[in-house]
């Protein structure tokens, strides 16, 4: 079951592993991508802190951590072709895999319910 961010970014967890982008409601309020750039494999990241950028034809955006850990996996694929996190955010268009340093972090976020409730008020 995905876990969900107030700032929009989706995680998978298995164990202490998590794989991380951006939701399908975000991907849309940014249109059609343009770049990204994603983290350094190996880089410590504490939650909340900038990880990756987003640039649309609307805006630029940063892409942050939601839990702390490691970089141990980059999606080449969506630098090379940023329209496929417009086309399948949450498959496809993910952007990082995290080695968790804290996994009970993952306690405060969202279940999908939560994060639909959040986005349609």
């Amino acid at each position: 079951m995905p876990k969900f961010t107030e700032d929009h970014e989706w995680l998978e967890i298995e164990g202490d592993m998590a794989t991380v982008g951006i939701t399908a409601h975000a991907a849309d309020q940014l249109g059609d991508l343009v770049f990204v750039e994603l983290p350094q494999i190996d880089a410590k990241f504490d939650k909340g802190a900038t990880a990756a950028t987003v640039e649309s034809v609307k805006a630029a955006s940063d892409v942050f951590c939601p839990l702390s850990g490691v970089i141990v996996d980059t999606n080449d694929a969506i630098v090379a072709d940023p329209s496929l996190v417009n086309s399948d955010p949450q498959g496809n268009g993910w952007f990082f895999r995290i080695r968790l340093a804290n996994p009970s972090e993952a306690d405060s976020l969202m279940d999908e319910d939560a994060y639909k409730r959040m986005i349609q008020s």
